[in-house]
C-alpha cells in the first residue's frame, strides 16, 4: 500500500502543524474547551468534529505516529461514509482498496455478496493497514484545528472537590491539561473511564482477535472475506474450530488476515489463538501463500469490547466513544465505523452544551441526551447482537445454520443486512424493514 511505506499527499506539513501542539507552556496547565483522551478513529474523528465547531481541542496520544495497531484494517459502507463525512481522500490513488463486498465461507465453499444498493450507505468498503489510516485521521483533525500532543499518556482525571466533576488530566510526564468537558476516546482498556468509576459490565460480550500480514495474491480481490466456520482440516470431515475468520485484502500486496473468539465460547480463554489461527492458515489452498515465509510482521491480538459493556456513556464531564465505551459490534466484530459515529453524536452534544454554558441546567440536559441518542440507535441492535453471540459461541449451533441457512439466497441477503448493519430507513426493501423492525422492539439495554 502507498501510505503504509510513506505518508499520503500533504501528510508532512500537517505533521509539522501537529507538532507545533507536543510541548507544554512555561508553567501552568494546557488550557482548551475540551480534551480528547486518545488519537484512534474515535479520538481523532471526535476532535476533527468539535474543531469543525470553533472548539479549542486538545487530542492526546500516548504513543506517537506512525504507530502500530491491532485492527482488521477492513472498513464496510458504514465506515466508508465516516471517511466521506470527515473529509478524508479515500481515493485508491491516494493509497486505498475499495471492495465491493463480502464473500461469506463456509463448508468449503463461498458465496460472493456485494454491498446492498442503498440511499443510506455508498455501495463500497475500504481497506487501509491502521499505522498509515490512524494517522491520517489525527492530520485531518490537526488540519481542522485540533492540537495534537504525542508521547502524552493520560494517567489519571484531575477531579473537581467542588463539584466532583472531571476538569482535566494528568500525564506520565508530568503535563496538566484541563478543560471543562474530556472525551475518552482511549480504547478498551480506557484508564480514564476506570478511573471515574465506569467499570466493564461483565456479563456482556467480549471478545479476542489475532491478526497478521501475508503477502499473497489475494491482496487485490474486490471482496473483504468471512469466515464463520474454522475447520481443523477438511471441512465437513474434521474438528470445527471455535471462533471465526477474516482475509481482508489491502491492495499493496499483503492481506491482513485473523481470526477472533467470544467469551460465549466454553473455549474461550482456553486455547493457543496463534497456533489456532497457524491451523487455519496451513489448511487454505497453497496458491494463496498463506505460508510462514510469506508472513510480514508478528501475530498480535487484541480485546473487542461489545453490545455497550461499559456505561454509562456520560458522567460528571465525561463521554465514552467507540471502544472505551464498548462499542464494537456483536455481530461482525467492527469497531471503528461505530467509533467515529459515536465521535460525531459525542462533539455535536459537546459543541452544543459549550455554547449552552458548561455546568448549567440546559447543558447538563443536552450532555444527557448523548447516552439517550447511542441507546436509541444502536441500544436494539446490540441486545440482538448478544443474542448472535450466543449462537456463534456454539460450534455445533454454527454448523446447523451454515449448512441449512447459507445456500439460500433470501437468507443470505437477509444476514449481510443484519451482520453489516446496512438498511435504509425510508425506502428499504423487506430486508431492511425486517432488521430495523427487529431493532426497534429488541429492549435497549
Amino acid at each position: 500500500m502507498t501510505g503504509s511505506a510513506a505518508p499520503a499527499s500533504g501528510v508532512g506539513s500537517q505533521r509539522r502543524h501537529a507538532a507545533t501542539g507536543s510541548g507544554a507552556p512555561s508553567g501552568g496547565a494546557i488550557e482548551s474547551d475540551v480534551i480528547v483522551v486518545g488519537a484512534g478513529p474515535g479520538g481523532s474523528a471526535a476532535a476533527t468534529y468539535l474543531a469543525r465547531s470553533g472548539l479549542n481541542v486538545s487530542l492526546l496520544e500516548k504513543t506517537s505516529f506512525p504507530r502500530e495497531k491491532v485492527c482488521g484494517d477492513g472498513l464496510t459502507p458504514r465506515g466508508t461514509k465516516q471517511l466521506i463525512k470527515l473529509g478524508i481522500d479515500i481515493s485508491t490513488e491516494n493509497g486505498w482498496a475499495h471492495q465491493r463486498g463480502l464473500r461469506f465461507w463456509a463448508g468449503g465453499r463461498h458465496w460472493d455478496l456485494d454491498w446492498p444498493d442503498l440511499t443510506d450507505w455508498p455501495g463500497y468498503g475500504v481497506t487501509r493497514q491502521r499505522a498509515d489510516f490512524d494517522q491520517l485521521l489525527a492530520n485531518n483533525a490537526v488540519a481542522a484545528g485540533a492540537k495534537l500532543y504525542e508521547l502524552a499518556n493520560v494517567t489519571e482525571p484531575i477531579i473537581s472537590p467542588d463539584t466532583d466533576r472531571i476538569t482535566g488530566v494528568l500525564t506520565k510526564d508530568g503535563r496538566r491539561f484541563t478543560a471543562p468537558l474530556v472525551v475518552a476516546a482511549d480504547g478498551n482498556s480506557t484508564r480514564i473511564s476506570v478511573a471515574m468509576g465506569i467499570n466493564r459490565r461483565e456479563k456482556l460480550p467480549m471478545g479476542v482477535a489475532v491478526r497478521t500480514y501475508y503477502k499473497s495474491p489475494l491482496h487485490d480481490s474486490p471482496y473483504i472475506e468471512s469466515w464463520p466456520e474454522l475447520w481443523e482440516g477438511k471441512p465437513g470431515e474434521s474438528k470445527l474450530l471455535p471462533g471465526y475468520g477474516w482475509i481482508f485484502p489491502l491492495g499493496d500486496g499483503t492481506c491482513n488476515v485473523g481470526l477472533g473468539i467470544l467469551n460465549t465460547s466454553t473455549a474461550f480463554g482456553k486455547v493457543d489463538y496463534k497456533q489456532m489461527l497457524k491451523v487455519w492458515m496451513d489448511n487454505t489452498p497453497p496458491a494463496w501463500g498463506f505460508t510462514d515465509e510469506n508472513r510480514v510482521g508478528r501475530v498480535l491480538g487484541a480485546a473487542l469490547p461489545m453490545a455497550f459493556n461499559r456505561r454509562p456513556h456520560y458522567t460528571r464531564g465525561l463521554l465514552l466513544v467507540g471502544d472505551a465505551g464498548g462499542m464494537v459490534s456483536p455481530f461482525n466484530g467492527e469497531g471503528i465505523p461505530y467509533a467515529m459515529e459515536s465521535a460525531e453524536m459525542a462533539a455535536e452534544a459537546i459543541a452544543d452544551a459549550h455554547f449552552r454554558g458548561v455546568g448549567t441546567p440546559a447543558a447538563e440536559k443536552v450532555l444527557q441526551g448523548y447516552p439517550a441518542r447511542l441507546n436509541e440507535e444502536w441500544g436494539g441492535y446490540y441486545t440482538l447482537g448478544r443474542v448472535f453471540t450466543k449462537i456463534i459461541g456454539q460450534p455445533a449451533l454454527m454448523k446447523v445454520a451454515v449448512k441449512y441457512g447459507l445456500p439460500r439466497k433470501v437468507v443470505m441477503q437477509f444476514t449481510l443486512k443484519m451482520l453489516s448493519h446496512l438498511t435504509d430507513h425510508r425506502d428499504g426493501d423487506i430486508y431492511d424493514r425486517i432488521v430495523n423492525g427487529l431493532s426497534r422492539i429488541a429492549p435497549a439495554t
